[in-house]
Parts: structure tokens; sequence; C-alpha cells
């Protein structure tokens, strides 16, 4: 593993970073999140979940990446994560907001094996795993937020994942580069309603949140 699995060090930078973005995690939870970063580590060497393999760029590019976002769930209570992967965000959003029900979906059956495994291993009670087409995924209870992390176009995860958020409920596209040419390819039904910049600790690359209601 390139970059060596040095706990104490990778700890260090995310702690610093959680500091820098004003969360509040208890050392349980940071415990957590190192827990789920050697589990990734781990599997990675396998079954390529993410085409990093510095552990410490692990630590920037996902882990801070996602926490980035974790304010923008407040308030949220049902959530789903499309496209999950390797758990990038909705892993990181059920450990950060426990009291939050975080799902996550996608068609790859070792990426949702991995993601079982986390739960299983972490006590991730708040999660759940589907693995199939988003299209396919019938639910009774609805998500107020369906977001995603450099899964799709944003016209085809609307058209994809619509049916299942609640009214009133919103998209929350996780992006890097803010994409104007993707904010004018949502369908009429869709409107893009913000965009925000993030700040990342430790990395210097654009990050965005877009988010998206139904058009009134």
């Amino acid at each position: 593993m390139r970059g060596g699995f040095d706990r104490p060090a990778l700890e260090k930078v995310l702690e610093q970073g959680i500091r820098q973005l004003g969360l509040d995690l208890t050392a349980a939870q940071q415990k957590q999140l190192m827990d789920y970063l050697a589990l990734m580590a781990k599997w990675n060497a396998v079954y390529n979940l993410t085409s990093l393999r510095d552990p410490m760029q692990m630590v920037t590019h996902h882990l801070l990446d996602s926490l980035a976002a974790v304010p923008a769930f407040a308030g949220a209570r049902n959530v789903l994560d499309v496209g999950a992967g390797g758990g990038l965000p909705g892993i990181v959003l059920a450990i950060a907001r426990p009291d939050m029900k975080v799902s996550m979906i996608d068609t790859v059956h070792k990426k949702t094996a991995f993601l079982k495994q986390v739960k299983a291993e972490l006590g991730l009670a708040n999660a759940s795993v589907h693995t199939m087409k988003v299209q396919d995924l019938e639910v009774s209870d609805k998500f107020d937020v369906i977001t995603s992390r450099a899964f799709a176009d944003l016209s085809d995860f609307l058209d994809w994942s619509g049916h299942l958020l609640a009214e009133g409920g919103r998209f929350i596209a996780l992006k890097g580069v803010a994409p104007k040419d993707e904010q004018e390819r949502v369908p009429a039904e869709w409107k893009v309603s913000e965009v925000q910049a993030l700040r990342v600790p430790s990395l210097e690359a654009e990050r965005h949140l877009v988010f998206i209601e139904r058009a009134a």
C-alpha cells in the first residue's frame, strides 16, 4: 500500500480537518471514520473500490471531502446515496449523523458487499444497503434528501431517482467543478435552487454542492 497505513498520522490530519470544518464529532465517531478508512484501504487492495491508493489522500479526498458536505444535511431525516460505491458520502453521513437514516444503493455487488461489511463492523444501525439500479428501487418511506458523489450527469441522476423523492424534498449532488452545462440540461420539472462552493481542508481542488428541487 503506497504511503503505508500510519494510523496516528492519519488520525491527526482527520482530527485537524474536522476542527477546521467546525464539525462536532465525538472521539467514538472519529474512531469509526478511521476504522472505515482502514477497511477501505484493506478491501481496495483486492476490489478496487477507489483509484486512490495512498491512505493520506483517502483522508483528504474521501473522508474530509464528504465531511465538508455534512452541514448541508442539517434537518434531513431519511437520505439516499445513489451510486454509493465505496460509501462516499453515505457511510460518512451515517457516522456523522447517527440520528439520520442513510440508505445506499449501487449496482456493483463487490461494492455493496463492502458496504454491508462496514455497516456490520462499525455497528451502523442507521445504514442500509441495496444492490440494484436506482430506477428499480421502490420504498414506502420516500427520501427527504437524495444525494450522490461523482455519480452521473445531473439530468440522469434526476430522471433515475426522482420517483423516490418525498414531497418537499431535495437533491444534493456533490460535484467537483460547478457543472454549468449539466445545470442547463436539468429537466423542466426540476430547478437548481443553489450551487454552494465547499472548502475542503488540505485539498486544493474545486468542490461544489448542487441543490435541486421540484420546480413550482
